[in-house]
C-alpha cells in the first residue's frame, strides 16, 4: 500500500526535530509521561499512531515494520521536516531501524528504548506460540508485560496496562505485527551505519536486556551507546519516565549535529 501520513501528537516548537514510535502494546499516548516533562524549546517531538493503532486503527496496510518506516517518511515530509532523529519503543525501535535502512540520509540520530533488533527475536517455536496466543488471551498479555518487568510491579498496572492494549489497537494489526517484528531479518542493511545511537535498556528485561543490545545494536552500529536504567524492566516510560528522559535528552543533545531543511 501507498505511505500515508500518521495521526501524531507534536510537543515543543525546538530545532531539534524527533519522531516517536510506539511499542507492540501502546500507542502514540505511550510518550506521554516523557513528553509532560520533554524539553519544548530545544526540541519538537512528534508521537505517531501506526496503523491499526491509536487514532490509525481505521487505517488498514500490510501491518510491517517496512510498511511503517515508509508512512513515518511520508508524515516527516508533511511536516517538511528533511531531518530528524528517531525514538522507538521496543517493536518501534525495530521500526525506527527500519527508517535508517529506507533513509539513511534523513536520520541524524537514533534511540532504542529495549528495542527489538533489526534482525528479529529468534523465537522458537515454543515462544512463537506463546507470543501468538496474546493476540487472544488477555491473561498471556499479562504474564509478558510482567515478565519483562521482572514480576515485581503491582497487580493494578498490570491490569491497566492489559487493558490499554486491548483497546488501543485492532486484532488484525496486533496479530500482523507480531510476525513482522519477532521474525524479519533486515540488519544487513542499517549494520555499520555512522548515525549516532542510543540503546537503552531496562536491568529488569529479561527478553531485550543489556547483553542482547551488546550481542545486536552495539555491535551494528559503531557510533552507539548503552545506557542501562536500573528500575526499569520493559517500559522504561512508565517505569522509571523522569530518568529515561534525562538520558534520552542527554544523548540527543550530545549528538547533535545542524540541522539540514
Amino acid at each position: 500500500m501507498s505511505p500515508i501520513v500518521l495521526p501524531h501528537t507534536i510537543h515543543g516548537s525546538g530545532p531539534h526535530r524527533v519522531i516517536a514510535l510506539h511499542g507492540w502494546f501502546g500507542d502514540r499516548t505511550s510518550y506521554a509521561p516523557l513528553l509532560d516533562y520533554a524539553d519544548g524549546e530545544r526540541f519538537t517531538y512528534v508521537a505517531v499512531d501506526q496503523r491499526g493503532y491509536g487514532d490509525a486503527q481505521h487505517l488498514q496496510g500490510d501491518y510491517t515494520t517496512a510498511e511503517v518506516a515508509g508512512d513515518v517518511l511520508a508524515t516527516a515530509d508533511q511536516l517538511g521536516w528533511d531531518t530528524f532523529s528517531l525514538i522507538g519503543h521496543s517493536m518501534g525501535g525495530k521500526v525506527a531501524q527500519h527508517v535508517l535502512a529506507l533513509a539513511p540520509e534523513r536520520v541524524r540520530s537514533l534511540v532504542g528504548i529495549s528495542p527489538v533488533p533489526a534482525s528479529g527475536t529468534g523465537f522458537d517455536e515454543g515462544q512463537w506460540a506463546f507470543f501468538g496466543s496474546a493476540v487472544d488471551d488477555p491473561a498471556v498479555r499479562r504474564a509478558i508485560i510482567s515478565r519483562t518487568t521482572g514480576d515485581r510491579l503491582p497487580a493494578a498496572w498490570l491490569d491497566a496496562m492489559v487493558r490499554y492494549s486491548q483497546t488501543c489497537s485492532t486484532r488484525e494489526a496486533f496479530s500482523a505485527y507480531l510476525k513482522d517484528w519477532a521474525g524479519t531479518d533486515f540488519h544487513p542493511q542499517v549494520k555499520d551505519s555512522p548515525v549516532p545511537a542510543l540503546a537503552v535498556a531496562g536491568a529488569h528485561d529479561p527478553e531485550l536486556s543489556a547483553d542482547v543490545m551488546r550481542a545486536t545494536w552495539m555491535t551494528w552500529f559503531p557510533n552507539s551507546t548503552l545506557h542501562v536504567l536500573p528500575d526499569a524492566g520493559h517500559y522504561g516510560m512508565d517505569e522509571t519516565p523522569l530518568a529515561l528522559l534525562a538520558a534520552v535528552e542527554g544523548f540527543l543533545t550530545g549528538a547533535d549535529t545542524p540541522a539540514r531543511n
